[in-house]
């Protein structure tokens, strides 16, 4: 596919180091902002100068570096798409601020990080008159998305998921609150389809790369991520400028320049686990082709080796210290992809020994393996469309997920089958973005790729695409064959954020080859005739050929994306819990009495509004005279060490007048958010709700 080699006075090369550049300094302040937060440093005055010095150091690393070849028009078209996206989905964010999707959970990450300065916040048991509460297990501090950790005596709150979208938003907090860090995914995303586009430009051509980028930015997922406070647009930043960087060291001499480029492109692959813990898949998957390479005798290889294993153990160790809890609760998914990248590892490893040793494959097995492996990437995606035929996946169904699954399916009216995880379906998942056409074009692509690879590698020539067609497409297949997520679209289709932009580089590459089949045709066609007319097809044939590609992919991603085109969902959000915070007190402490009140608020209180925050335990509220006792014995407490007690209740009233208090109404506002859906897009908003009741507790 690539006839674009590297240069590095094209018009793209400045392109190339932003976009690098962005992706190493979200890298280094990452980890930087994850050692500090450890140690209870991460204030202001440091996290800014952390800033400033990894913009320096980016800025330095990929000076010099080789950067996309492209045109001037195609390098300021892509420029355009990008900031014109950017504006776009800033100015119709969401807002996420309660923990009820993981974009509020990584808001409440950063703004905790952001005002308290460390990743693990302390709590003082001295305002609920000490920990007894909490070691008869009457109370926790545990919320969605929020752990305890310690002990009942020296308790403490520790966040979710891993580092990279506390550190990054909790720049937002600091530069303008959380009305700010809302809109800097938007600029994350944008950047991110600046190197999908950059890339595509690279294998591809420059203005096929203006519509991968374009047609990209079009797909409701894509959208519906850059909207909210989510890790997946800090994550495509770091894979996919190292994708890229790995591209332009396969083209490029292999040089002094070119092994910092491949110390580069190995930092950034490694340390998209900084912002997703299961990035290191993406690590995985180079590691077969970096023994490709090595067998082939590229000086590269060690330098982008080092640079993954290096950032890949940095956000490891860093999830092991900082969010062990969550490593805990995933260990069923984590244990074994840890155990496949061992054996992915220790077989490339093997098969580059038994290469160096001169073992080789028989020659009729060479010459017929592209062509054996082209049918067998066309079965497998047959395979996979085939599935809701003769296969139903299903989980635990005393799971979590299998219960909300199972609640979703009552209210839509489907069979109630609470341990489906419809992943039977993923290949559906992707049509109703792309479009049929798009995927079966796509699919006939990647075989004929496969194909070219294999036989550019049986005569000693590593492609320079090669790399990130192997980690695409092999995170494309794992995804489709278990997504790992609870499949309530449109928060489900976030897993599609790799398989996506993958999948519509691949219908612009065989545009483009259509494209220029035809070209040839009616260019022999001229030269046999000498016909005017035919000559002035034959320049139309190009962008005809362009408009079809991307009308193929662009209708059915308007179509998908056009029910949501206005303003995002949970508007009103920020509005409510400043009206909460307004209504408490300096000394006050809050205990949360029901359901919502006790996921939602908890931490949302904490860090927006720097009021201490308790929950009442489920045995404890299921128990109303229990629940009772506990409250009137917190109440005491608080006012013996000088604090006034609230009660706080978000599904209704009548809790708080259960206690025999009086509820005063804060807030009670509707707002749009997608339709929840299992087995189809969402296609329209349905109306989401925030109630707040509250009501002191007197201390008798």
């Amino acid at each position: 596919m690539s006839r674009h080699p590297a240069s590095l006075d094209a018009p793209g090369a400045a392109l190339t180091a932003v976009g690098l550049g962005t992706g190493l300094w979200t890298v280094l302040v990452t980890a930087a902002g994850g050692v500090l937060a450890a140690l209870g440093w991460w204030t202001p005055w440091v996290g800014w100068s952390v800033a400033v010095l990894a913009a320096a150091a980016s800025t330095w690393a990929v000076r010099g570096l080789p950067g996309v070849r492209s045109t001037r028009g195609a390098a300021t078209a892509m420029l355009a798409l990008c900031v014109g996206f950017a504006v776009y989905a800033g100015a119709t964010h969401s807002e996420h601020v309660l923990p009820r999707r993981d974009a509020a959970s990584n808001l409440q990450a950063a703004i905790s990080l952001a005002t308290t300065h460390e990743r693990v916040v302390p709590f003082d048991v001295s305002v609920i008159g000490g920990a007894g509460p909490l070691e008869r297990g009457d109370v926790t501090l545990a919320s969605a998305a929020f752990y305890q950790v310690g002990t009942p005596q020296d308790p403490a709150v520790q966040p979710q998921f891993v580092m990279g979208p506390a550190v990054v938003y909790g720049y937002g907090v600091w530069a303008g609150g959380p009305g700010f860090a809302m809109l800097l995914p938007a600029v994350v995303m944008a950047i991110a389809l600046l190197l999908v586009g950059l890339l595509a430009t690279a294998v591809i051509g420059p203005w096929w790369g203006v519509a991968a980028s374009g047609l990209t930015g079009l797909l409701f997922p894509v959208l519906n991520v850059a909207r909210g406070t989510y890790s997946e647009p800090l994550a495509m930043v770091a894979l996919a400028g190292g994708l890229l960087a790995v591209t332009l060291v396969v083209a490029g001499q292999d040089d002094a320049r070119t092994r910092r480029l491949a110390l580069l492109a190995g930092v950034l692959v490694g340390g998209a686990g900084l912002a997703r813990v299961d990035s290191p898949r993406e690590s995985m998957l180079l590691l077969p082709v970096l023994a490709v390479a090595a067998g082939l005798g590229q000086r590269w290889v060690r330098p982008l080796l080092v640079g993954l294993g290096a950032s890949t153990l940095v956000a490891g160790a860093l999830a092991a210290g900082l969010s062990y809890r969550y490593l805990g609760d995933i260990h069923a998914s984590l244990v074994p992809l840890l155990a496949l990248i061992v054996l992915v590892g220790a077989a490339s490893w093997g098969l580059l020994r038994l290469w160096r040793a001169g073992r080789r494959l028989p020659r009729a097995v060479v010459a017929r393996a592209p062509s054996v492996l082209a049918g067998l990437v066309v079965l497998t995606g047959l395979g996979l469309w085939s599935r809701p035929w003769w296969m139903t996946v299903r989980q635990d169904p005393n799971d979590p997920g299998a219960r909300y699954v199972a609640g979703m399916q009552r209210r839509q009216g489907l069979p109630v089958d609470g341990g489906r995880t419809y992943a039977e379906h993923t290949v559906d998942w992707l049509s109703w973005y792309l479009g049929w056409v798009g995927l079966v074009v796509a699919l006939v692509v990647l075989a004929f790729a496969v194909r070219h690879v294999l036989r550019r590698l049986a005569a000693g020539e590593l492609v320079a695409w090669a790399p990130a067609l192997v980690v695409a497409a092999g995170s494309t297949l794992l995804t489709l064959v278990r997504p790992g997520i609870t499949p309530d679209h449109p928060w489900a289709d976030r897993r599609l954020l790799i398989a996506l932009p993958f999948l519509v580089v691949l219908v612009c590459a065989g545009g483009d080859w259509a494209a220029r089949r035809l070209q040839a045709r009616l260019g022999a066609g001229v030269e046999a005739a000498g016909d005017a007319r035919s000559a002035g097809r034959r320049r139309w044939a190009q962008p005809l050929v362009a408009a079809l590609t991307v009308l193929a992919v662009g209708v059915p991603a308007v179509l998908a994306t056009w029910p949501f085109r206005g303003v995002g969902v949970e508007r009103g959000s920020l509005a409510a819990v400043r009206t909460v915070c307004a209504a408490l007190r300096p000394g006050d402490v809050v205990v949360g009495i029901d359901g919502r009140a006790s996921s939602e608020w908890p931490q949302t209180v904490r860090g927006m509004c720097g009021v201490p925050y308790v929950v009442a335990t489920t045995p404890v509220r299921q128990d109303p005279a229990r629940l009772e006792a506990v409250v009137r014995e917190l109440a005491r407490g608080a006012a013996a060490s000088g604090h006034r007690l609230m009660v706080l209740s978000a599904d209704g009233p009548d809790a708080v007048a259960s206690l025999g208090l009086t509820p005063r109404e804060l807030v009670d506002i509707r707002f749009p958010e997608e339709e929840h859906a299992l087995d189809r897009p969402p296609r329209r908003f349905d109306l989401g709700r925030i109630q707040v009741y509250v009501a002191p507790v007197p201390a008798r």
